[in-house]
C-alpha cells in the first residue's frame, strides 16, 4: 500500500453568515486564518502536495496559503464538487488524499495522522471518515454503521429521518481516502438532496460499490469543529485560548490567572516564565526561559531574551528584542528596537527605532524621536550611558558609551563617549515674588466680588 500523502483543504465557501467582505477561511483564530492552522496541521504530515480549494473570489486565500497550490470551484456546489476540483492538481497521485475544511482551526495533526493510519490498515479500507459524539448533535449529518462496525451510509441533517436523527454518532466531515480511486469516486455523486449538492458524505456507498469498506474514526469534538458566523467564530476563540493556555502550562509556564491571557498561535514561551493577569501576544512573540511579563501588558512581533520582566502596563511592538535580564517597566512602549543586556527603561518612556547597548539605564518620561514626517530614524546608545529622566533624543543620533544626558534635556547631536550633554535654560529666581504675586491677586478677585 502506497505512503504517499497528499491534502485538500476546502477553502471555498463563501461564507455569508458571517456577513464580511473577508473571506470566511481567512477569520483569524488566536492571530491566525483559520485557513492558515489547518494548513500548518496539514504541513506537519509532511505530505508531498497540499492543495487549497478556493473560490472565484479567492484570490485572498490564495494570498494567504502560498507557495500551496490552489484549485478553483467555480460552481459552489457542495463538498463534493469542491473537492473534486483539486482532481488536476493531483493527476496521477495514487497514494492516500486527506480532505480537510478550511474552517476548522482546532484539527490536530495528532488527529489527521490517526486518520491516515486508518486508511492503511487494509488494503479493503477504501476511505475513513472522521466521527463525534456531540453532546447536542443539532445539524450534524448522522452516520449508520454496519453489522460488522463498518460505515454504511451517512445522511444529511436536512435529509434524515425523525428516527436517523436519534443517532449519536456524527459526520465530522475529515476524509482519508485512497487517491487511487478518491477522483473516480467524486465524479459519481449525484445531488439529490435537500438541498441539490454534491456531498463527500455519499462516498461510503459509492465506494461501497467497488468492493471497498469505509470506516469511521472518531475525534475529539472541538478537533473538527467549524465556523459559520460571527458566534461560532468567538466560541472558536474561546477553545483555542483554552488550548494553548493548557499547553503553556503543561511546558512549565506559569499562568497567575489563566482565562486572562490570550496567546497567538505562534506564540513561543519558555520555562519558568511567569505570566501576570490581563497580558495579551500578538503574532511573532518568543520569549525564553525565565521571563516575567506583568499584568495588562501587550507584546506582539518581539523576542525576549531570559530574565527580562516587561510591565506593568508596558506595550512592545514589532521588531523589537530585549536582551537577558532587561527590565521595561510601566506605561513603556518599545518598537523596533534592541536592548541589550542589563538595560532599563522602567518608567513611562517611548523608544523607537533605537539601538541600546550594556546596562544603560533610561530615565522615565524619555523620548525617542524618530520620525521627521517623512522617514524613521535611529537613536543608538552606547553601554553603560544614563539618560536622565524628561529627556527627547532626537533621531538620528548616537551617545557615547558611558555618556550622562542632563534630565531635561533635547538632544540632537551626536554625545562623545563618558561625556556630560545636556541643553537646559538658566535658571532664574526672583525672592519674595510669590508673596506679591498673590497679594495683587487677591486684591483683583475683591474687585471682582
Amino acid at each position: 500500500m502506497s505512503q504517499k500523502l497528499a491534502c485538500i483543504i476546502l477553502a471555498a465557501g463563501k461564507g455569508n453568515r458571517m456577513k464580511s467582505a473577508l473571506p470566511k477561511p481567512l477569520h483569524p483564530v488566536a492571530g491566525l486564518p483559520m485557513v492558515s492552522h489547518v494548513v500548518r496541521a496539514a504541513e506537519a504530515l509532511t505530505p508531498e502536495k497540499i492543495i487549497v480549494v478556493i473560490g472565484n473570489d479567492g484570490q485572498q486565500v490564495a494570498d494567504t496559503v502560498k507557495p500551496h497550490t490552489t484549485a478553483m470551484q467555480t460552481v459552489p456546489n457542495g463538498t463534493g464538487g469542491a473537492a473534486l476540483a483539486a482532481k488536476d492538481a493531483l493527476a496521477g497521485f495514487d497514494g492516500d488524499i486527506l480532505v480537510i475544511f478550511g474552517d476548522t482551526p482546532m484539527i490536530t495533526p495528532a488527529s489527521l495522522q490517526k486518520m491516515v493510519d486508518a486508511r492503511r490498515q487494509l488494503p479493503a479500507i477504501g476511505a475513513v471518515f472522521s466521527g463525534i459524539r456531540p453532546k447536542d448533535p443539532a445539524a450534524y449529518g448522522r452516520m449508520m454503521l454496519d453489522d460488522d462496525g463498518t460505515l454504511k451510509k451517512i445522511v444529511e441533517f436536512k435529509d434524515a429521518t425523525a428516527e436517523e436523527k436519534k443517532i449519536t454518532l456524527c459526520n465530522g466531515g475529515v476524509v482519508c481516502a485512497d487517491g487511487a480511486k478518491l477522483f473516480d469516486w467524486l465524479a459519481q455523486i449525484g445531488n439529490d438532496n435537500a438541498q441539490g449538492e454534491y456531498y463527500l458524505t455519499d462516498l461510503p456507498q459509492i465506494a461501497r460499490k467497488d468492493n471497498r469498506q469505509t470506516l469511521v474514526v472518531e475525534l475529539p469534538e472541538e478537533d473538527v469543529a467549524g465556523v459559520n458566523d460571527r458566534v461560532e467564530l468567538a466560541h472558536m476563540e474561546r477553545a483555542m485560548q483554552q488550548r494553548l493556555r493548557k499547553q503553556h502550562m503543561l511546558n512549565g509556564v506559569t499562568l497567575v490567572d489563566p482565562e486572562t491571557v490570550y496567546f497567538s498561535a505562534d506564540t513561543i514561551v519558555g520555562q519558568d516564565t511567569t505570566i501576570e493577569p490581563n497580558v495579551w501576544f500578538g503574532t511573532g512573540v518568543t520569549l525564553a526561559d525565565n521571563v516575567t511579563v506583568k499584568s495588562s501588558s501587550y507584546i506582539e512581533g518581539a523576542d525576549i531574551a531570559a530574565g527580562a520582566s516587561i510591565g506593568p502596563f508596558a506595550r512592545i511592538r514589532s521588531g523589537t528584542r530585549l536582551g537577558p535580564d532587561t527590565l521595561v517597566g510601566h506605561f513603556v512602549e518599545i518598537k523596533n528596537t534592541h536592548m541589550a543586556k542589563g538595560a532599563k527603561a522602567k518608567h513611562l518612556s517611548y523608544l523607537g527605532d533605537g539601538d541600546v547597548g550594556e546596562n544603560v539605564n533610561i530615565g522615565a518620561g524619555t523620548i525617542f524621536c524618530n520620525y521627521d514626517g517623512y522617514f524613521k530614524h535611529k537613536t543608538k546608545i552606547g553601554n553603560g550611558a544614563t539618560i536622565g529622566a524628561n529627556t527627547a533624543l532626537i533621531a538620528p543620533v548616537t551617545i557615547g558609551a558611558g555618556a550622562y544626558i542632563g534630565a531635561g534635556s533635547a538632544i540632537y547631536q551626536d554625545v562623545k563617549d563618558n561625556a556630560l550633554a545636556l541643553t537646559r535654560a538658566p535658571q532664574l529666581q526672583k525672592e519674595g515674588w510669590a508673596v506679591e504675586f498673590r497679594r495683587k491677586k487677591m486684591k483683583e478677585k475683591a474687585e471682582k466680588k
